[in-house]
């Protein structure tokens, strides 16, 4: 069974998942900032693939992606650095980006070299639904490796519905329309959206990303779906401490208890 599944058969709630980019603010450390989050009780990771036009992204990623790139980071190099990975690591891990980079390396290649690391899932948020379901489920089904939509307080039940019943591992709930970055608190329209999904009985565990960065929005992720996704707060924390990743989630662990 791929790990996502195992991961949320084995604990459906109260899940913590974090994001970083590959390459930023080191290089070479991406393995061991993955070993560190998984020994310090991460439930899941989501390994940045940076790109040169992060669209989806707040200034704190797109500036990480930034120092990735400059720093040497590609996809090859990501799929060295991982080879080893499955001999330490057992938490899921997914892999995020875009579509440039993964059609340049070859859509079946990608999926192949997710296998062989043993990566489990990939987002893409600019892979449209259409293409998806006609030209990359078969590869990605193939391989198994689990291609995670998104959602957004725009997107209609009836695609929500879609997405569900043709995707596998978790839906990935975005807070807000807006891009990725730190809020205070979710307010009252978001808190109604998060109880929408959850009223629809959807047969996909749901993460809830975008915005979380304290107790308070930890907290209500939690309550209203399966877990939390937190990138840019941890990416921000990581490259103040250099790359690392021990001092990095020590400090965003006593930031979500304030």
């Amino acid at each position: 069974m791929n790990r996502i599944n195992q991961l949320f058969n084995s604990k459906p709630t109260n899940l913590l998942s974090l994001y970083f980019c590959a390459g930023a603010p080191k290089l070479e450390n991406t393995a061991e900032v993955i070993k560190t989050l998984e020994r310090k009780g991460i439930n899941m990771i989501e390994i940045g693939i940076p790109f040169s036009d992060p669209m989806a992204d707040g200034p704190i990623i797109q500036d990480a992606a930034s120092k990735a790139l400059k720093n040497g980071m590609s996809l090859r190099k990501l799929f060295s650095q991982l080879k080893d990975i499955r001999k330490e690591v057992n938490i899921p891990l997914i892999m995020m980006g875009y579509m440039n980079p993964v059609i340049q390396y070859g859509f079946e290649n990608f999926c192949k070299s997710c296998n062989e690391v043993g990566v489990d899932g990939v987002i893409l948020p600019d892979l449209p639904f259409k293409d998806y379901m006609e030209e990359f489920k078969p590869i990605a089904d193939k391989y198994d490796i689990r291609i995670i939509m998104l959602i957004t307080p725009e997107t209609s039940d009836e695609r929500i519905r879609f997405i569900d019943e043709n995707t596998d591992g978790f839906i990935y709930m975005v807070s807000s329309a807006a891009t990725t970055g730190a809020q205070k608190s979710f307010d009252e329209s978001k808190q109604a959206y998060f109880n929408h999904v959850h009223s629809l009985n959807l047969k996909n565990p749901t993460m809830i990303g975008f915005g979380i960065s304290n107790q308070q929005t930890l907290a209500s992720a939690q309550a209203n779906a399966n877990g939390a996704i937190i990138g840019s707060k941890f990416v921000q924390l990581l490259d103040e401490a250099n790359g690392d990743a021990e001092k990095a989630v020590d400090k965003l662990m006593d930031a979500l208890s304030k």
